[in-house]
């Protein structure tokens, strides 16, 4: 009885708003203290989480994101890939895409992306011929397409809370992300304007010289730490704290887009939060979470599946619908700390292998920011450019069977996480 009514008090503050790590929190301490276990086990979750050494790999890349995001990076990078690309048919989409997908890949936030690009992003394509669905659709889409690329802040949490060696997941990520940007970039040469000045647009090498001489610093940030992770010469630690120093020097020394004394305290206060409440999150539900493995929780709805799945196809099919619904209704790090250790044995008892495992999941909550009714892009993009939210709701319709027809294949098609290992 004094479970159940435990149970119910845990409910009611949750229906009352009450902070997330709150809740689980009090969830781990009351199941331990029901089952005679002590309770110092939570804190032993988050000792060992704390000891872990990539545990810093995500202040410091999460630094470096807002720091770009708040310097005149975007708009530097943006010229960039406009003389690069956009005298192709949807050139000026493409560079969208790509730009949104470099930013979100360093602040792993939706929102960052979309507030701080999607201002500068959506006049250029209104001005290029785009229609105003199309153009708040692809912002929307846009802004959680860098999460299955490194260094995505959701793949070192992935890789931490389900014991997967991270450098494997950054390079697991490549082919599924870029899937997942071709058929969008397709979908952006289908719909370039026909009767535009954009048809007439051709690449001007002065031009790209221009922009490359601006914005070469930071061009080259993603190429130097994949070279350093991939070529052996750092870990992934070690990349993490040169891009932090990196991003900094050149934003308040070189470029000096930002003063040290005036944004810099800004920056570090709004990127620590997102920091904190990530790490709060981490810990206070690997309890609880762990509770439920002990308790072999994940055996006995493996156990109850089995009567309606019986091969691991349909197992896929099911993971996918119920992770897209979870996406739209979790945040991505709430997510990972909750869901990650109750599908990984169920998903090891039907055959999938754990790196292919982490990109159906990263690929479904990256989608699940963009699914109605409660997808988070919907609701970041209604406010960022005042829409009624079925505006966005519309628009979005479109990218979002794109991108299921991605997830299908990333998920069908074990060869695009797998390549690199086999």
């Amino acid at each position: 009885m004094s479970g159940s009514l435990a149970a119910f008090g845990i409910f009611f503050l949750a229906i009352l708003g009450t902070p997330l790590f709150i809740i689980m929190s009090l969830a781990a301490l009351v199941a331990f203290s029901f089952s005679g276990v002590e309770v110092s086990a939570v804190a032993q979750e988050f000792y060992r989480i704390s000891s872990a050494p990539t545990l810093m790999t995500i202040p410091l890349f999460t630094f470096a994101g807002y720091l770009m995001a708040e310097s005149k990076s975007p708009m530097r990078l943006l010229k960039l890939a406009e003389a690069s690309l956009g005298w192709l048919p949807g050139g000026i989409s493409i560079v969208a895409l790509v730009v949104c997908a470099f930013f979100t890949a360093f602040t792993g936030a939706s929102g960052v992306t979309i507030i701080a690009l999607g201002g500068l992003i959506y006049p250029i394509l209104m001005k290029d011929g785009y229609g105003e669905n199309y153009s708040l659709g692809m912002i929307t889409a846009s802004g959680s397409l860098g999460l299955l690329f490194p260094p995505s802040l959701p793949i070192i949490l992935y890789g931490l809370v389900a014991k997967v060696d991270i450098d494997k997941l950054f390079k697991a990520g490549l082919l599924p992300g870029l899937v997942i940007m071709s058929v969008l970039s397709a979908y952006a040469v289908y719909k370039s304007p026909k009767n535009t000045s954009s048809v007439k647009k051709t690449f001007i090498f002065k031009n790209f010289l221009n922009a490359l001489r601006e914005s070469w610093l930071e061009a080259l940030l993603p190429v130097a730490v994949l070279v350093g992770i991939y070529g052996g010469f750092v870990t992934v630690t070690e990349a993490a704290a040169f891009t932090a120093l990196y991003v900094f020097v050149i934003e308040v020394f070189i470029y000096k887009d930002l003063n040290l004394s005036k944004d810099v305290p800004r920056v570090i206060v709004d990127s620590m939060s997102l920091v904190g409440g990530i790490l709060l999150i981490l810990c206070c539900a690997l309890g609880f979470t762990n509770y439920l493995v002990d308790e072999e929780i994940p055996l006995k709805i493996f156990g109850l599946m089995k009567e309606f799945l019986h091969d691991k196809y349909t197992f896929l099919l099911f993971l996918n619908i119920f992770l897209l619904v979870v996406g739209c209704l979790m945040d991505i790090f709430s997510a990972i700390v909750v869901v990650v250790p109750l599908i990984i044995p169920i998903a090891n008892d039907f055959g999938v292998d754990p790196i292919h495992l982490a990109m159906i999941f990263l690929a479904n909550l990256e989608i699940g920011y963009l699914t109605p009714p409660v997808g988070i892009n919907l609701f970041i993009s209604s406010f960022r450019f005042n829409k009624p939210i079925t505006t966005l709701y519309k628009a979005s319709v479109p990218f979002l069977l794109l991108l299921l027809a991605a997830l299908a294949l990333i998920t069908y098609v074990p060869a695009l996480s797998l390549f690199w290992f086999e």
